[in-house]
């Protein structure tokens, strides 16, 4: 993958004629961490058709500003610079290989051969505060009707960002949102955060895409 800067992104992608991936993210954010492996597998098998880049939002605040980047990871398509489709968090790997074949109509007339075989790695974990969270979140999607992701790599990763945000700032603030250390703004960040329900209706998934329908 091409690692675009402020300085270069207007010619590798504004001025690109060829359709582009573009992945936001930052080194500290765990769905980031997850959803990268899948892009550089995606890039090899889509090599020819799509470019796939990505940028550090940390290190290149001008153009996240300039394309409104708020939540990460955010993934998006571009094509003679224009922004043609897009999405927000880590999704399996499937669904985003469909999801690119629709973009370039390649998969118009078999979507239903769209193998659903992502080979999660099992994450075996002696961590008992991880595998206590994990239960507790268990039992809170239990109680809403909702599920939790079975990606386990994705969920172990969201465990480890939520203790760390627990030691770090005191509370259980979701991994995926910034936390700008104002409790009356962070509040709303906590984990299971107030935008959960809203997210589950629209999205089929929370932001962080640990709580699915």
């Amino acid at each position: 993958m091409i690692e675009l800067t402020d300085q270069n992104f207007e010619k590798e992608v504004i001025k690109n004629s060829k359709l582009v991936l573009v992945d936001f993210y930052t080194v500290w954010c765990p769905p980031c961490k997850v959803l990268g492996p899948i892009l550089e597998k995606l890039s090899e098998e889509f090599k020819g058709e799509i470019i796939f880049t990505k940028i550090n939002i940390d290190s290149n605040p001008v153009v996240s500003q300039q394309f409104g980047i708020e939540s990460i990871p955010t993934v998006a398509l571009f094509k003679d610079g224009k922004s043609l489709d897009g999405f927000v968090g880590a999704i399996p790997e499937p669904t985003i290989r469909e999801w690119l074949g629709k973009n370039l109509n390649l998969l118009k007339n078999n979507k239903e051969k769209i193998s659903a075989d992502a080979a999660e790695k099992s994450v075996s974990s002696d961590d008992q505060k991880i595998e206590d969270l994990t239960k507790a979140y268990q039992a809170l999607a239990d109680e809403k009707g909702i599920k939790i992701t079975d990606n386990k790599e994705l969920l172990r990763s969201l465990m480890k960002g939520l203790l760390v945000n627990e030691e770090k700032h005191g509370a259980k603030y979701c991994p995926c949102r910034r936390v700008s250390g104002k409790k009356e703004e962070d509040d709303s960040k906590m984990c299971p955060c107030e935008f959960l329900e809203k997210e589950i209706q629209e999205k089929g998934q929370c932001l962080c895409g640990l709580f699915v329908k």
